[in-house]
């Protein structure tokens, strides 16, 4: 089967054809449009967003077609991203397919974002398939799963307020680097005096017991504002060697954590298999450093490509492709949502 996937959460603007069933599957063809205009701003800018996506979408997805080779009447189903993300910016996506659904003739899947990158490393590796333990860090999420089967995810624990991705973007603002800022503070923290300043592991305790409330969860906020402090207190000798290690001691804490919380789901759910997905999976120190701490548990470490790694249609092609094999289709209704969710939730 043949499902062509449209992505238009935040600021790319993505389509791609994914063909396959069951496990095997083969990406057909894939384009990301990235918005470069809102570095401008340090930051996405909702409406200049949606507007761009109006734009972009039609020649996307006609190259999608193209590099694939193949017709929309070859096509055997759309999916496309309808939560969570920006809702003016989903709403692009979901109105264009459900219009190109409906004049083709084509069933609509509605696809969870999220769910789509827990699929996005297994169009990879082969290997990336449930049961795993999912760690998912984005700039507007981070959540620890225990992926029992596709379409059966325990939540371990979330953020409790910023996510991994929107701290990086931040500190990196406050240390004076562009938007987006995770990949620059990623090479400047490689520089950067691991001992000069060394911040607090946030919700990362050792009397921390399974059970408790914050053993899996995490929490970010605290750790941005680490950085502002440090920044005002260097004052005016905040030069090179002191950015660098700010940044160094700001990532060794959000990595340090990430690791540990993951290694933890790992020994409690007895698995063999951590698979990261999400825009941050792409720094490439904390796939490092979770490769390391996983190996000493028996676990291997599946990290998605950088194209895949960030939003892209393909995992929402993937996705998609489950999601009709199971015989789910989507109504003319469908609608966007800021926040849902992830479906196949079920109970710890």
């Amino acid at each position: 089967m043949r499902v062509l996937g449209i992505e238009t959460s935040c600021d790319e603007t993505s389509a791609s054809v994914v063909e396959g069933s069951g496990e095997t599957t083969a990406l057909r063809s894939l384009v990301i449009l990235s918005q470069d205009v809102h570095t401008i701003f340090g930051g996405v800018v909702p409406e200049i967003a949606s507007r761009a996506h109006l734009t972009a979408i039609v020649p996307v997805t006609e190259r999608a077609l193209r590099d694939a080779g193949l017709a929309l009447a070859e096509i055997d189903a759309i999916a496309v991203t309808n939560a969570p993300g920006l809702v003016g910016a989903l709403l692009v996506g979901v109105s264009f397919a459900k219009s190109l659904a409906y004049s083709a003739g084509k069933p609509l899947i509605g696809v969870h974002h999220m769910e789509g990158h827990l699929f996005a490393t297994a169009l990879e590796q082969e290997d990336a398939v449930p049961p795993y333990v999912a760690l998912l860090v984005s700039g507007g999420h981070t959540l620890l799963l225990d992926v029992e089967a596709w379409g059966r995810y325990r939540l371990l624990g979330s953020t409790r307020d910023d996510a991994a991705g929107e701290a990086f973007d931040k500190s990196a603002k406050l240390l004076g680097l562009p938007y987006p800022g995770g990949p620059h503070l990623e090479q400047l923290a490689a520089t950067g005096d691991p001992k000069r300043f060394r911040f607090t592991r946030p919700m990362l305790r050792r009397d921390q017991q399974p059970g408790d409330a914050d053993y899996y969860d995490l929490s970010f906020s605290g750790l941005k504002t680490a950085v502002l402090n440090a920044v005002r207190a260097t004052g005016d000798a905040l030069d090179d060697e002191a950015r660098a290690a700010i940044a160094r001691g700001f990532q060794d804490s959000l990595i340090e954590t990430l690791v540990e919380k993951t290694a933890r789901a790992v020994r409690a759910r007895g698995r063999t298999r951590v698979v990261l997905g999400g825009g941050v999976s792409g720094n490439r120190t904390l796939v490092d450093a979770m490769r390391t701490r996983m190996a000493a548990l028996g676990a291997t470490v599946h990290a998605p490509s950088s194209r895949l790694a960030t939003d892209n249609a393909a995992m929402i092609a993937r996705a998609g492709l489950f999601r009709l094999e199971r015989g789910e289709r989507s109504t003319a209704g469908l609608n966007a949502f800021a926040t849902q969710p992830i479906p196949g939730l079920v109970a710890e």
